[in-house]
Order: structure tokens, then C-alpha cells, then sequence
């Protein structure tokens, strides 16, 4: 059983990207949260407890984060918690806590970020391929023109 969650924190590494046997890609962070405070005797926020999400992603998302998101990068991620049980090197019976995310991004509040479409697979379409004559108007396909209108989109 997991439970959907969100984890929001600082990335302590950069991902690990792998691939199994089946050619399929996964890719391993750890994400530092730490929950903000308000002191109300110092007048500031600190920072209290944190707390290290070992976090999972697969197939092309771990490639993509792999090759976006860098150690200190702080990010907001989705995804399902879960617990997994494992037996060490010694045969020793061990349980560990794992997030395993849908999405992942980097927190705008802290970073700016660089948009680019990945190239594998055809996940927005074109006019070649939808036949829909808007497909490649700026507002629906961002990378179709070299900056913004000010047009409506609708």
C-alpha cells in the first residue's frame, strides 16, 4: 500500500541515473526537507527537523531529471510513499521508506529554469501529426517560435 504525497526540499546529490537488465531507466536522489518556523522569540524563521526522502523515478522522467536537476537544486516532487523490505549483505532483515515520484521540478521560488521539450517520444503532437491547425501556435507549442505574442490564445 502508499500513499500519495508531496516532497519538497534540497536535492543532496545529483541523480543516479541506471538502466535494468530490461534497458529500462531509474534514477536515485536523496531530498533533504527541513520544515521552516517562525521563532516567534528571535523574530525570524529557522529551520527545525529534517528529514532525508530516499526518492525513486523511472523510465524517462529519470532520464530527464538525470539530466536537468543538479545537487542543491531545491525541487518539489509528487509521487506515491511506500515502504520496502530488504535483506543486507549479513542476511540481516532491513525496511526502508521510499518515495517513488511522478513528476519532479525545480521550486521557481528559489531558481530559475530553461524549458525544453524533450526530444524522445511525440508527447505534444504537431500539425503533421494531429492535423490540428493550431498545434504549433506559440501557445500551445512553445518551442514553434522563437519568443511570446502578446495574442489570446483562445
Amino acid at each position: 500500500m502508499s500513499a500519495v504525497t508531496t516532497v519538497i526540499g534540497n536535492t543532496t546529490s545529483d541523480f543516479e541515473l541506471r538502466f535494468t537488465q530490461g534497458g529500462k531507466a531509474v534514477a536515485n536522489v536523496t531530498v533533504a526537507v527541513s520544515e521552516r518556523k517562525f521563532d516567534k522569540t528571535k523574530n525570524e524563521y529557522v529551520d527545525g527537523e529534517t528529514w532525508f526522502a530516499r526518492c525513486t523515478v523511472w523510465g524517462e522522467l529519470a532520464e530527464n531529471v538525470a539530466a536537468s536537476i543538479l545537487k542543491g537544486t531545491r525541487v518539489i516532487g509528487q509521487g506515491r510513499i511506500g515502504q520496502r523490505d530488504w535483506e543486507d549483505k549479513d542476511g540481516g532483515k532491513r525496511t526502508s521508506v521510499e518515495v517513488t515520484l511522478d513528476s519532479i521540478g525545480p521550486d521557481l521560488r528559489y531558481s530559475t529554469a530553461s524549458v525544453t521539450r524533450a526530444s524522445s517520444g511525440n508527447r505534444g503532437g504537431t500539425e503533421a501529426t494531429t492535423g490540428e491547425p493550431w498545434a504549433n501556435t506559440p501557445a500551445a507549442n512553445p518551442t514553434a517560435s522563437q519568443g511570446y505574442t502578446d495574442e489570446v490564445p483562445f
